[in-house]
Order: C-alpha cells, then sequence, then structure tokens
C-alpha cells in the first residue's frame, strides 16, 4: 500500500505541475494583450478561470498555445539539439552529421531509458492532450459558449483537431496508447490501459469527422496556419493510409492489438479519405513549374496547395521565429556559416531521375559526374559541389596540392566551423531561404504538415492496393508531371515502387520517410550503410569524386516503434510495454 501510495503522491505532483504550467502560460497570454484588455475586465480579484471561459478572446488565447503541438524544423524545441534538425536524420533521407553523435540511437539501439532526442515525445504529446482535454471538458458549459456559441464551436472543433493530430502522432510513434477524452482528476484511477490501435484509429478518425463538419473550407491569409475542413480531412487521409499499411497487417511482427488493423475495408477507407479532398478541389492540378526555381519557391510562401502548415507568428507560437530563422543556418554548408546538421546520404539522392525519368540504375546516369542531367528536384531540394547558392558555388573538395589550388570552402578543411562541414556530400536546400540572412526571419516561409500532395500520393497507393491501377497511375502522375517528369506508366509490382519513390522525392524532408519506410516495411532502408561522396581537386583544377561508406546504420526489429518510457511503465503497471523492450 505503502508503494501504491507514493505512486499516486507523485502523479498528483506531476498533475499539479502541469497545471501550474498550464496557468502561467495563460497567464503570459492574458498580460500579453496589451493594457486595454486588462483594463476592460471586471474581476478586480485575480487571475480566475471561469473570467476565462466567460470571454471568447480568452478562449482563443486558449487554443493558441496547443497549436504548438504541430511542431516545426526541430524534432524537440524543449532540448537545444534537436531544435535545430528533424526526423530526416533517422530516415534513409539524411544522417546528423556533427561529430558523428547517434542522436536518435539508431546505431545503439533504443531502450526504453533511453531513445535519444525522441525521449520527450512521449511527455510533450500528452502535456498537449492534457491541455484539449482541459478546454474541451469546460467549454460546453462556459458563460463564452453561451455569449458567441458560433465563434466558440468553432474554437472547440480546432481543438479536437488539435487532439486528433496528436494522437496520430502517437500511434505512429507508440501503436496503441491510452484513449483519454477527459482531463485526469485526483480521484480518477492513473494505472491506464493502452488501448489497441485499431481503437485509436477509430477515435482520431471520429474526432476528425466531427471537426471537419464544422472547421471552415479555407481561411483568410490573416489566419493561414489555423486549422480547416481541408486540414482535418487530410490528417484522416493520412491516418488511414498509414492503418491500411503492411506493418499494421495482423499477419506480419510485431502483432496484437496494440499494433493490428484488420478491417477488411481499410484501403477502401484510405482511399474515400483522400477523395474527399480530392472532391472539394476538384481534382485539380499542382501549382505547375517552369522549372527547379519555381518549384523551390513552393516552400517558401503560403499557397493553394498547402492544406495545414505550422504559420510563425508571435500570436500564436511561442517559439515560431527563432525556430523558423535557424533552418537556414542549421542546413546551409559549413563554409557559409551553417551547420549542416542533416546530411542527406548519397543512397537517397540516387532515388533522384535523371531530367528524362529514367533512373540513375540505368545508362544515362555517369557516377563521375553526379549531379548532371538530373530532375528538377534534385536541384532544388539538395545542395551538392558545385550548386549556386547565395552567391558562390559549393566547394566539399579538399585539395590534392594546396600550393596549386586550395582546400574547398565548404570542406573538412574550409571557412566556418569545419567539425560541421559535409560528410556525404550533400546538405538540404529544400526550405532555404536565400532572399534573407542566415540567419534572418524568412517571414512568411511555413514549415509545411499537409499538402495536396501527399493527398494524391495517399490515394495512388490505396486505389493500387485496390486493383485500380489507372486511377493509381493518374494520381501520381500529377506529382511527376508537375516536377516535368515523364507520366507513370507501369504497372504491377513497379507501379507500387514508382508510388514509393514518387512520394520519397516529393516529400523529401518533410517528416515523411522515417514513418513511410517502417509501414511499408522496407528493411533495406532501415539499416544500411550510409553513402557519401568525397571530393577532390587535382592540382590542374579538375574535380573527381569517390563513393564511400561514412557508417553504418544497424536495423533492429524491435524499432518500428519506440517503446513506451520506462518511467512510465513503473508509474502504471498495466501500460504494457512495446514487444522487444
Amino acid at each position: 500500500m505503502e508503494i501504491n501510495r507514493k505512486k499516486i503522491i507523485k502523479k498528483y505532483k506531476d498533475m499539479k505541475n502541469l497545471k501550474l504550467a498550464y496557468i502561467w502560460a495563460i497567464l503570459v497570454l492574458v498580460v500579453g494583450v496589451g493594457c486595454e484588455d486588462v483594463l476592460d475586465t471586471e474581476a478586480s480579484d485575480a487571475f480566475a478561470e471561469d473570467l476565462i471561459y466567460s470571454d471568447p478572446d480568452q478562449v482563443e488565447r486558449l487554443v493558441y498555445p496547443v497549436y504548438n503541438s504541430t511542431e516545426s524544423w526541430g524534432l524537440n524545441k524543449f532540448q537545444w539539439w534537436s531544435r535545430r534538425f528533424n526526423i530526416e536524420v533517422g530516415s534513409f533521407e539524411a544522417r546528423f552529421n556533427f561529430n558523428d553523435l547517434d542522436q536518435l540511437r539508431l546505431r545503439a539501439g533504443w531502450t526504453p531509458s533511453n531513445v535519444g532526442v525522441l525521449g520527450e515525445k512521449w511527455s510533450n504529446y500528452w502535456s498537449y492532450i492534457r491541455s484539449a482535454n482541459e478546454f474541451l471538458d469546460k467549454i460546453d458549459a462556459s458563460e463564452a459558449m453561451q455569449t458567441d456559441p458560433d465563434r466558440v464551436n468553432l474554437l472547440k472543433a480546432e481543438m479536437k483537431f488539435l487532439r486528433a493530430n496528436i494522437y496520430t502522432k502517437l500511434i505512429k510513434y507508440y501503436g496503441g496508447v491510452p484513449i483519454l477524452e477527459n482531463a485526469l482528476g485526483l480521484d480518477d484511477n492513473f494505472d491506464l490501459v493502452r488501448n489497441s490501435y485499431e481503437e485509436c484509429v477509430d477515435f482520431i478518425v471520429r474526432e476528425l469527422d466531427e471537426a471537419a463538419a464544422i472547421l471552415p473550407e479555407s481561411r483568410p491569409a490573416s489566419e493561414f496556419g489555423r486549422a480547416t475542413k481541408l486540414s482535418a480531412l487530410a490528417v484522416k487521409s493520412r491516418t488511414l493510409l498509414y492503418a491500411a499499411s503492411i506493418l499494421h497487417d495482423p499477419s506480419t511482427a510485431p502483432n496484437g492489438p496494440l499494433y493490428d488493423y484488420s478491417k477488411s475495408t481499410k484501403w477502401q477507407d484510405a482511399a474515400d479519405a483522400a477523395k474527399a479532398i480530392i472532391d472539394i478541389v476538384g481534382a485539380r492540378d499542382l501549382i505547375p513549374v517552369a522549372d527547379a526555381t519555381e518549384y523551390h519557391n513552393l516552400f517558401l510562401s503560403p499557397n493553394q496547395d498547402i492544406l495545414f502548415a505550422r504559420a510563425f507568428s508571435s500570436a500564436y507560437y511561442d517559439f515560431g521565429t527563432d525556430a523558423n530563422s535557424l533552418w537556414n543556418q542549421t542546413q546551409a554548408p559549413s563554409g557559409y556559416g551553417g551547420w549542416a546538421l542533416s546530411s542527406p546520404t548519397h543512397n537517397f539522392a540516387l532515388l533522384y531521375n535523371m531530367a528524362d525519368g529514367t533512373s540513375t540504375s540505368e545508362g544515362g546516369y555517369d557516377p563521375a559526374n553526379p549531379n548532371e542531367n538530373r530532375e528538377l528536384r534534385y536541384y532544388a531540394d539538395l545542395n551538392y559541389n558545385g550548386a549556386q547558392f547565395r552567391g558562390r558555388d559549393i566547394q566539399y573538395y579538399l585539395s590534392e596540392d594546396v600550393d596549386a589550388q586550395p582546400h574547398g570552402l565548404d570542406s573538412p578543411q574550409g571557412l566556418g566551423n569545419t567539425g560541421h562541414s559535409s560528410k556525404t556530400g550533400y546538405n538540404i536546400r529544400k526550405f532555404q531561404d536565400e532572399s534573407v540572412g542566415l540567419t534572418d526571419v524568412s517571414p512568411n516561409r511555413p514549415y509545411i504538415l499537409y499538402r495536396l500532395a501527399e493527398v494524391y500520393l495517399n490515394y495512388a497507393e490505396a486505389q493500387y492496393h485496390l486493383g485500380q491501377e489507372d486511377i493509381a497511375r493518374q494520381f501520381v502522375s500529377k506529382v511527376s508531371t508537375r516536377a516535368l517528369q515523364p507520366a507513370i506508366t507501369s504497372s504491377g509490382a513497379e507501379l507500387l515502387e514508382d508510388i514509393k519513390r514518387e512520394r520519397r522525392v516529393e516529400l523529401a524532408f518533410e517528416g515523411h520517410n522515417f514513418f513511410d519506410e517502417r509501414r511499408w516495411m522496407n528493411e533495406d532502408h532501415l539499416g544500411f550503410d550510409v553513402k557519401g561522396l568525397k571530393w577532390t581537386m587535382a592540382a590542374d583544377g579538375t574535380v573527381s569524386n569517390q563513393e564511400y561508406t561514412v557508417v553504418n546504420r544497424p536495423w533492429f526489429e524491435r524499432q518500428y516503434y519506440l517503446p513506451i518510457p520506462a518511467s512510465e511503465v513503473e508509474k502504471a503497471p498495466s501500460m504494457v510495454q512495446n514487444d522487444g523492450y
């Protein structure tokens, strides 16, 4: 009994600390509204919760902090390192570049006590769910709801959307998790039980359907970054596509209620979810581009293809402008003063086609000149040796004779902090805004979370699995032809691989690949030798490259999912640990 009593006390303290943090966040928001707003309030005694819930303006300010749950350029804003790179460093796309640190512990292997910089995901997501639940517990009976029901019901729909989006993140990382629709009180049972994966998906879909019925189809420019009907439907589309994937088939391991999705209609449901968006937008073509520059610019400002994005405004976000400005610095080559933290792998670079649509495994690719005649997304997404960037060519090469030719400015003997020089011969160009300084704020650049190209790829993948190859080709071709690649004409297993390649390349560095390779159970892209290019300049000025292995990334079967943190299992013994941990 004494042990249980200590656990309950600790739970209460944790809950109390969360509550205090929540109240402090509201205080900051209230103070930030200005003197006139404060003077207009009728209460003179204090900061009363019922006062906040009596005023629709204050209720709206309760929603703003929960938008932080959508995340941003950084993997975890609460940690110094992972504020400055994202999940791409744990995917087929890239590796963490500085000092060969194993930030995600993919080489060391995850344990319940240590998953590297992913370690705070669990607690961070649940803190946001608690904030959402407190809001949803109180909003229906609030004075604000009686005062302005239309406006407050819209805010309620936003909060339900945000909560569902958080749950989508949780089940991608952990499988089935407890479904909490109310904030826990002191008298509630804290020894929580995980719901099944399928129950979680059903809950998410129900929440999103309810939110989509109320949210507006579009927002004015001043509200860019706020949830819309299309946002909710996009989250639903991704959730159902993931659920239908082979990782969640009962025939694959790990299996059981925490991981399985057994509905016979799963691919039709995924197709229907994507089709709901396609019908609203009229199956229109994606925004056309003429070249790599125009394609690159699609990621630097709001546009009609974006269905939901994190906008960088101090009105909504507590870490927005700093995180926004850092992407330029943290991903630029070292010779520019950049930190180059996420180095794209040569393995991934080889997935980009040639300009004529042939792959790099076919005859048109020249390993001695890997940057010639590639598809436009290669030039838009990647910085490579010789690329023009911020007024000069990128120089990853080392010189064979420094008396004849100096080392390259971005090489291990170049400028800046040379410990940040790319070990793979690539840096990320996508999202780089050259119109502002390396450490300046890019005022309009969004962090894109859901966009129309993804929905078309979702639809193509679902229709392929339904045997509707004509429809699959039609919608994957909308993505490939916008990038000035040929329409997809393949069939059978080759068509599925073409859909996957388009997804990898089109959605590069947007946080998809880490999860896509897992849901496809493609272990060749989960454990592999990370390849790079070493560039050398000869005394006569000619430049050559050599492919080499930068590091080996092993694969552990248990790492389809993160472990539930050991501290959580200790506090709640009924919280079953994930397989393999």
